[in-house]
């Protein structure tokens, strides 16, 4: 099919975090691979093959995955205790992957626009084309890590979270996800654009899932933004993208039909469709032009979908000073608790 050329800008940029935004992911990795080299050798390391099943998906569902492929000598219960114990110790140390500062200071920096009315200001990259108005681009987080987790591994580095205001940001426990609702289903996404219009200013039109742009790494997680009706950027681990590869499933990943056949079965056997698409929680199609893939989140091409960044200088007008918004008395404290994979 010919892809679609003629979306609407971006108005709103929805984020997962587990590796798209953090390192989590290689963390992950080593954690389940000690406990495979402890109990059971034979298994390790953790193959991709495995791996591409786990990420992005809530902790339940990626531990039935995990455990029926491991068959570990050892009880979940305790299994369990081991993992969150080795997370805990290593969350610690999380990082930002490459180009996530930019791209989220940067995003952050279109509140200039809603600042100044009239969107005089120089753009980075203005050409003599005409170009749409310049327009505040709203950004939400969409994590199924469970709210405890998400602490453990943004404690130390809470000022790169500080773009996503408190409201908006949607965790794995939230109790407005369904139970069994999680990626790659589109709730979590729909949520968090929930989130964001009923947090816009007084006058801003609603913002509609086309006007979204996801960003994932996990194949789960692309899926999920496709059933939501939004634009992705798929941004995964270069050995995710090695392993899909290697089956030619890349067109299939960015269309969100890799686990098609999947799904619909556990939404009939859970009554919901009865074996049928819901009409608004499709898929896409094969080169339909509503997702892309990025090797990293460096050099994003704003221009690409609509989005017009200030000059860097209107960082310094006093206007400009505030960062997002955190809820007064806000303690971001690291609780061991019971966790999600991603």
């Amino acid at each position: 099919m010919s892809p679609r050329t003629d979306f609407p800008p971006v108005r709103a940029c929805l984020f997962d975090m587990d590796g798209l935004l953090l390192d989590t992911e290689d963390i992950y990795t080593l954690c389940v691979n000690e406990l495979l080299r402890k109990h059971k050798k034979e298994k390790f390391p953790l193959p991709w093959s495995i791996k591409a099943q786990l990420q992005g998906r809530p902790g339940p569902a990626a531990l039935d995955i995990f455990h029926n492929w491991a068959d570990l000598p050892i009880t979940r219960e305790q299994y369990k205790e081991e993992y969150y114990a080795l997370q805990a110790q290593k969350f610690k140390h999380t990082t930002a992957l490459p180009g996530v500062e930019e791209l989220l200071q940067k995003l952050g920096s279109t509140r200039y626009w809603d600042l100044k009315g009239d969107a005089s200001a120089t753009t980075n990259g203005a050409t003599d084309k005409p170009a749409p108005k310049p327009h505040r681009v709203h950004i939400a987080l969409a994590t199924s890590s469970h709210e405890a987790n998400f602490r453990m591994k943004t404690n130390h580095i809470q000022e790169l979270f500080s773009v996503f205001e408190t409201h908006r940001r949607v965790l794995g426990d939230d109790k407005r996800i369904p139970e069994g609702r999680g990626k790659p289903l589109p709730d979590i996404y729909l949520i968090a654009l929930k989130t964001i219009n009923d947090s816009l200013p007084e006058g801003e039109k609603p913002i509609t899932p086309e006007e979204c742009l996801v960003f994932e790494d996990s194949i789960p997680g692309v899926e999920a933004g496709r059933r939501a009706g939004m634009r992705v950027v798929w941004c995964p681990h270069p050995m995710l993208k090695k392993e899909v590869d290697k089956n030619g499933d890349a067109k299939l990943v960015l269309a969100g039909l890799l686990n098609q056949a999947d799904i619909e079965k556990k939404k009939a056997q859970a009554g919901l469709t009865n074996g049928k698409v819901d009409a608004d929680d499709k898929p896409g199609e094969i080169d339909d032009g509503w997702a892309d893939y990025l090797p990293s989140l460096l050099d994003f091409p704003y221009e690409r979908y609509g989005i017009q960044i200030p000059d860097a200088v209107v960082d310094k007008e006093p206007s400009m000073v505030e960062t997002a918004k955190i809820d007064e008395g806000e303690v971001l404290q690291a609780v061991q608790t019971e966790v999600t994979d991603n």
